[in-house]
Order: C-alpha cells, then sequence, then structure tokens
C-alpha cells in the first residue's frame, strides 16, 4: 500500500518492516535495487524535476523519512506506519548486516566523514563488515576519471548494502545512473547520516526529533546552508499539502 503526498508515492511500512524488505533483499542478492527516502524538500524537488520524479517511481522502496510527511498524511485522511529516518535506518541496518554477515560501503559525505561514521559503527559493532569507503571531490559528477574508479572500488568490494551520502537529488541521480552496472543489491541514500554518526554534526535532541522540530535544531547549527531550504521550503510545501487537501492540487 502506498500513501500520495504532493504526487509523489510513498510505502506504508513500519520501521521494522522496512529493514527486514532491505535486508531481505540483500541476502538474496539477484535484482539490484535501490531505496528512496523522501522528506518535505524531496518532495518540492519532485515538483519541477521530472527526472528525479521518474527515479523515485522507479525504487524498490520510497520511505517516509521526514516527520513533516507523517503530519500531512494524517493531514490528508492517509495516515502514515511512522516514520522511517534515515540516519536511524543506517544504524539499524548497520546493526542487522553483522547479524546477518552482510557486507556494507560507505560512499560520500563532507571529507572524512565516512572513515568517522566507520570507526563509530564499528566500534558498536566489532564484526561489522565495512568493505570500503570513499569521499569523492566536489563535482566529481562531472570527472570521467573519478566516476571509473568509484565504480571499480564499489564492484572490487562487492558490498550487499550501498550507503550513499551525497544529498538530494545528488544521490539518487548518481545511484540511478550506477546501481544496475554495479550490482549492488540494495542502494540507499542518506544525506548527512555519515556525519551525525560519527557526530561531525549534532543530532538534534530526542524530544525534538519525537515532536518533529529536528529541523528547528539543523537550522539553528546551520543556518547558512540551511535557512533557505526551511525558512522558504517548508511554507511552499506546507501549501501543496493544502491545495492537495482541498482538491485543486496539480502535479507540475
Amino acid at each position: 500500500m502506498t500513501v500520495n503526498i504532493c504526487g509523489v508515492k510513498i510505502d506504508n511500512y513500519t520501521f521494522d518492516d522496512v529493514v527486514e524488505r532491505i535486508t531481505d533483499h540483500a541476502m538474496k542478492g539477484v535484482v539490484p535495487s535501490y531505496v528512496v527516502t523522501p522528506n518535505a524538500q524531496h518532495v518540492l524537488s519532485l515538483q519541477r524535476d521530472a527526472d528525479f520524479r521518474s527515479i523515485y517511481e522507479k525504487a524498490f522502496l520510497a520511505v517516509p523519512d521526514g516527520v513533516s510527511l507523517l503530519w500531512s498524511a494524517k493531514f490528508l485522511k492517509t495516515p502514515l506506519n511512522g516514520r522511517v529516518n534515515g540516519t536511524d535506518l543506517f544504524e539499524e541496518l548497520s546493526a542487522v548486516a553483522v547479524r546477518k554477515g552482510l557486507k556494507v560501503f560507505l560512499l560520500g559525505g563532507r571529507p572524512g566523514a565516512a572513515e568517522a561514521a566507520k570507526k563509530t559503527l564499528q566500534a558498536r559493532h566489532p564484526n561489522l563488515q565495512i568493505v570500503g569507503t570513499h569521499c569523492p571531490p566536489y563535482g566529481f559528477e562531472s570527472q570521467p576519471e573519478e566516476l571509473a574508479s568509484i565504480n571499480s572500488k564499489i564492484k572490487a568490494a562487492a558490498p550487499d548494502i550501498l550507503f550513499v551520502g551525497l544529498g538530494a537529488p545528488k544521490q539518487e541521480k548518481w545511484i540511478y545512473q550506477n546501481y544496475q552496472e554495479l550490482g549492488v543489491p540494495v542502494s540507499l541514500g542518506i544525506g548527512v547520516s555519515f556525519e551525525l554518526v560519527a557526530d561531525m554534526v549534532q543530532r538534534a535532541p530526542l524530544w525534538m526529533q519525537k515532536w518533529g522540530l529536528e529541523w528547528l535544531f539543523r537550522l539553528i547549527v546551520e543556518p547558512k546552508r540551511l535557512w533557505k531550504r526551511y525558512v522558504m521550503g517548508n511554507p511552499q510545501f506546507m501549501w501543496l499539502v493544502i491545495k492537495q487537501r482541498l482538491g485543486f492540487y496539480k502535479l507540475a
């Protein structure tokens, strides 16, 4: 079952259901697939970016990363079964990977983030098989040699799950362009999760996460980078949801 929020179809599973489905798919390792984690920012981008929208439509799973999507779904009278936060998913899948013997690869993040996240996770889970990390340089997507090097490293490492922290929509577009060639069972875009796990970027207190105020905390911590996304983006997203509830929303 899916829930439609402003033209974006979101799979209505619990967090545990999503972990189980991803793990099962990774263990079978037959058909390469990818997972997307929509939030309000993604929904806005999808309104005007047809390529991004097509990538979303072909995803193995689309799971609600943002609390704003849960509120919107409830407002639209099509409630979701709960939030599937990308960072929580990254951490839980890493824990499950130990029990299931799955190998993971970390691609992206700011310099040093993937390696720092690796150290943090392996300190928690000594038997976790992180078979590679790579932080591509700025503008790598237009550098054929760097793109080939990334693919070569990932294919040589042969992970079961590939975590990609490049930010949206870059991470989803890169995954879509490469997931079939790479042959990784599950690729997953997780934004700044490497930085959050490694404590390079502070995460909101639990009470703020619970009340859907993580966006406000991030805005306070990184105002220069995020003010436009939240101060301008949130009202735009809310207006789209209201239009859908009133019955005159139309996808661009």
